[in-house]
């Protein structure tokens, strides 16, 4: 038999053939993959022609297709549909990968020839994009380790090699965590929820093979049973659950491998030569340095905390009256301020969420790209990994240049969260080849027959993601290392963050937010609430996202701590944390931080994007049409279409001609002074 993942895919747009791959094929394929890969990789090294740009740099990017297409594929379903046997070979894959690695950044012919080039890089006839590429390429063999000799490189792989075993390990722990677990509802209990929640708990109930409605440890159905349950018993139950995924003793707990985690970085960093895992990080971020970093940071906190302080005290007292003694918890926050804003905002989720459907949204984040710039979008009937996913060709004047898959409901073998990824990201060289982009998301299945419902925050969540997903579709550049959203982590929040403002644009909620049952379009006074109330109860949702970056960064600053959870509350203590707000992601379940590299050191990262989203929409705003076909084409072709092919700041000066100040991030979330 032919293992599908190593052949020529001669399906439509060469998209993978998932309806021929079993979970069998995996690991032969990356076997072979991964010596095919190496035996280019030697090619290169050994070539005897002097190095060039095109025998080396260039040659290094073609190389590794099929290694590429294997691990697109199985990384994309391993992550939105898991199963045993997908993370069996997950635990198995993570060393494989991480000695692969390791043998290419350490074999020292191939730095030999990318030294060269580099240090002979003003006599070589290159491109902007081409200096780019090289100073990259020289700058990730010197970051992973490549001049490193004898004792110090064994110990450089051993510890990436650990380290990649703990993330994939942490990642599976917290999966599990959050599939095992479920409150079963009485009659009463769900009778007392919205029709919405009801819904999504029955169809919860029967993803769970349950005897009736069940909450689960899906955002999408625990944040609103939290918010509508005037039960405090069992939202008490439900919270401190999923406030315990990843801290419950046994085989899935995450605190161990979060402090080994640490270490290890730390080691990392000062084999490099660095005094620890932040400088090292942020070297090459926007930030700079973690003084940066915590500059930022505490600028919003003070503000954001004093406004939470204030909201407290109010909802406190709305517990009180209630009937319950004692402080306000972390189970009473959401209930109480939704209570708080349908009594100051006259919004009452349960009444709104009908005029956000799934279908209605997704068309809107479509049209709102037609209008800036210029793409169509046509659903196909393609074999995709999951029934839940669908998949749109796009075009620009008529000319192909990207796949959409959408795969948007929750379900028990999908981690949390919501993501973008390219299956296969744009180039031109040394290949031409176009992208295929997927948005994963956890928004709660609807009951059979019945259109599937968002919530405000899961309708900025779709255009959050749709946003990376344009900074993949329209990259426009010669090399997949510097395509899309291969740019600095504080600067690939920037057109996802900035997206979501086209969310609250008057004109596209008019057109797009049409009720579930009678189809009519939101009523004009329901439409000014809800924009009058887009900065609701802020002060809770910058404290939770800033403590988790601030603790985040002292993780990774100086030693690593012998005991993160203690870390955890000595940085909370410190900063005068509210008793009632939980981080947006404790150390446990802190899967950004601790699932890998990506957002380690980093999780600041959308916050100092944000600085720049709420600048860069200014852009429109003082102009006066948030469709203005000028600016929308400027900032496609200075920062959507250029990828990593420049610098970010240079990218950021190109469409706004300056950087911007902490005031428009805090104007935008209501808590300028």
């Amino acid at each position: 038999m032919t293992n599908p993942l190593l052949q020529t895919w001669t399906t439509p747009f060469q998209i993978a053939p998932f309806a021929e791959i079993s979970d069998d094929d995996f690991a032969p394929a990356l076997g072979e993959a991964l010596t095919a890969h190496l035996a280019e990789i030697d090619a290169i090294a050994e070539n005897a022609e002097p190095p060039t740009f095109e025998n080396t740099i260039e040659a290094m990017e073609g190389a590794g297709e099929t290694l590429g297409n294997v691990l697109s594929v199985f990384y994309s379903i391993a992550g939105a549909d898991s199963n045993p046997k997908r993370q069996e070979l997950q635990r198995d894959f993570s060393p494989k990968l991480s000695a692969h690695s390791s043998a290419i950044n350490s074999n020292t012919a191939l730095f030999a020839r990318v030294e060269t080039l580099w240090n002979a890089r003003d006599t070589l006839d290159l491109n902007d994009e081409q200096a780019r590429v090289l100073m990259l390429t020289h700058r990730g063999f010197v970051r992973a380790g490549a001049a490193l000799t004898g004792d110090d490189e064994a110990k450089m792989k051993e510890v990436k090699s650990r380290l990649a075993v703990l993330g994939t390990q942490f990642v599976q722990n917290l999966l599990k965590d959050e599939a095992d677990w479920f409150m079963p509802l009485s009659s009463d209990a769900l009778a007392e929820l919205p029709d919405f929640v009801q819904d999504a708990a029955q169809a919860a109930g029967n993803d769970k093979n349950a005897d009736g409605a069940v909450v689960t440890l899906s955002r999408s159905l625990i944040v609103p049973f939290l918010q509508f349950s005037p039960r405090r018993e069992l939202r008490k139950k439900a919270y401190n659950a999923w406030a315990a995924r990843g801290a419950n003793v046994g085989e899935t707990d995450n605190r161990g491998i979060a402090g080994e985690t640490l270490k290890l970085r730390e080691e990392r960093a000062k084999l490099l030569g660095y005094p620890d895992f932040a400088h090292y990080k942020l070297e090459t971020e926007m930030a700079g340095t973690p003084d940066a970093v915590r500059d930022l940071l505490m600028q919003v906190w003070e503000p954001a905390k004093a406004q939470a302080n204030k909201d407290a005290k109010t909802l406190e007292a709305m517990l009180h009256a209630d009937g319950f003694e004692g402080p306000l918890e972390p189970w009473d926050w959401r209930y109480y301020s939704e209570a708080r804003r349908k009594v100051e905002h006259d919004l009452d989720e349960a009444i709104l969420k009908p005029y956000l459907q799934l279908e209605r949204m997704i068309e809107a984040s479509f049209s709102c790209a037609t209008r800036l710039f210029g793409l169509d979008f046509k659903e196909l009937d393609l074999p995709l990994y999951h029934d839940d996913c669908r998949v749109w060709e796009v075009t620009k004047d008529g000319v192909h240049i990207a796949l959409f898959i959408g795969d948007y409901f929750a379900r028990g073998s999908k981690r949390s969260g919501a993501w973008c990824s390219a299956m296969r990201a744009q180039a031109r060289k040394p290949k031409a080849q176009t992208p295929i982009v997927i948005n994963v998301c956890n928004f709660a299945k609807p009951s059979e027959g019945k259109p599937a419902l968002l919530s405000y925050d899961d309708a900025r969540t779709l255009f959050h993601e749709f946003g990376h997903a344009l900074h993949q579709m329209l990259s426009d550049v010669d090399y997949e290392s510097v395509s899309g959203t291969s740019v600095a982590r504080d600067f690939v929040e920037l057109p996802s963050q900035l997206y979501e403002h086209w969310l609250e644009v008057p004109e596209v909620l008019s057109e797009f937010a049409t009720h579930a049952e009678t189809g009519e379009p939101m009523p004009q006074d329901l439409l000014d609430k809800v924009l009058v109330a887009s900065n609701y109860d802020m002060g809770f949702s910058t404290v939770e996202y800033v403590a988790s970056a601030l603790v985040d960064l002292a993780f990774h600053e100086g030693d690593a701590p012998a005991d993160p959870m203690q870390k955890q509350v000595e940085v909370l203590s410190s900063i005068g944390m509210p008793h009632a707000i939980g981080m947006r992601h404790a150390t446990p379940q802190f899967a950004h931080v601790f699932a890998g590299d990506g957002y380690s050191s980093g999780y600041y990262s959308y916050m100092w994007s944000e600085v720049m989203d709420a600048d860069a929409f200014e852009a429109f705003e003082e102009i006066g049409n948030p469709f203005d076909a000028n600016t929308a084409k400027r900032l496609a072709e200075t920062v959507l279409s250029s990828g990593g092919s420049k610098d970010a700041k240079e990218l950021y000066l190109a469409f706004r001609g300056r950087m911007p100040g902490v005031e428009a991030l805090l104007k935008g979330r209501g808590l300028a002074a």
